[in-house]
């Protein structure tokens, strides 16, 4: 195997973008777990960020940084727009999804069925690419995808839909490496059953060592995470990552040589994120509910877990609601706190 060429660190670690989980706040808890890790928004369509409320659509804290703004389309030209849009706003990467199987996103012709026209998702690459420097903007455009699709276990149709992309001007492909089962499968059935090939990405970097390679899909554990880097340029951690964010910097400060924090100091590193929130009037059940894996599998962590949940969502709740449900994982008051 030819030597390993690897990204700087924020690249050989990514989250992935959820939908309806990985928003600012999210983001935001994320990037004190991680500093070096790459975030990802939720998937934005090109349709929404041309013509809807930028504000909320592609709200984000200088402190994210970092931050990939994954669209969905089909269209080149609404593609370029939306491209141009988002490096205005600040975003580091624009990553096109070609992976999400809903029927949704079935529907409007985006997502896992875009690797059915692979030439379509060249040009929609090429076009942004092309918007992006002719503003003279350094910011990269990459490609989210899967393996295939339903029954397509072509290991040479894969490898030319990404020849594609990258001959359009996208030279970072993440690999979910799976299938995407387009009927019969709901989107969570499609990151379980459909079976896992890493092989694919290995052999994809192999035979493409100039391309950036990372690998998402079934990564749980640090172990996992650290084997596949023999083989890839990085990694993408999604559910796993959001259930017990603790993993995330585990494996952030494995990655950078930075030894772990306790969790109540990360948790009061993230205070002046969530006063300055809660100050322009943001509930405080909207960015606590993106901590409550933090003491995942941890005494206390059921504690931990309710005093948060049944407080965060009454009026005036503030960061002491934080500092009550720290306290409950400590052996004294968690009794009495639970």
């Amino acid at each position: 195997m030819p030597p390993m060429t690897h990204d700087p660190a924020h690249r050989r670690l990514s989250v992935a973008p959820m939908m309806d989980w990985t928003d600012t706040h999210c983001r935001a808890f994320h990037r004190v777990l991680a500093p070096d890790a790459l975030l990802y928004t939720e998937m934005v369509h090109a349709n929404a960020v041309v013509l809807g409320d930028r504000s909320r659509l592609l709200a984000m804290d200088p402190a994210e940084h970092p931050v990939a703004l994954q669209l969905g389309g089909s269209e080149p030209a609404r593609l370029a727009e939306a491209a141009r849009i988002g490096a205005r706003h600040g975003f580091d990467e624009i990553d096109l999804n070609c992976g999400c199987p809903s029927d949704r996103v079935q529907a409007g012709r985006f997502g896992a069925c875009l690797m059915r026209e692979p030439a379509l998702v060249a040009d929609c690459v090429a076009a942004m690419v092309e918007a992006l420097a002719a503003e003279g903007r350094a910011v990269p455009v990459t490609v989210k995808c899967r393996l295939g699709v339903d029954d397509d276990h072509d290991y040479d149709r894969f490898l030319a839909f990404v020849d594609g992309v990258a001959a359009a001007g996208s030279r970072r492909i993440v690999v979910h490496a799976r299938n995407a089962w387009l009927q019969g499968l709901s989107p969570k059935e499609n990151r379980e059953v459909p079976p896992l090939r890493y092989d694919w990405a290995y052999r994809l970097k192999r035979e493409r060592p100039a391309l950036t390679v990372l690998l998402n899909g079934g990564i749980a554990d640090e172990e996992a995470a650290m084997a596949h880097l023999a083989h890839v340029d990085g990694v993408m951690l999604g559910r796993a990552a959001y259930h017990d964010p603790y993993l995330l910097h585990r494996l952030d400060c494995r990655l950078s040589g930075r030894a772990p924090r306790p969790r109540a100091e990360l948790l009061a590193a993230f205070a002046p994120y969530v006063r300055a929130q809660l100050a322009r009037g943001v509930a405080l059940k909207h960015v606590a509910r993106h901590v409550l894996g933090l003491f995942q599998g941890q005494p206390g962590g059921r504690a931990f877990r309710q005093v948060l949940s049944e407080g965060a969502h009454r009026p005036g709740a503030g960061w002491e609601l934080v500092e009550a449900a720290i306290a409950a994982t400590r052996p004294g008051p968690r009794a009495a706190a639970a």
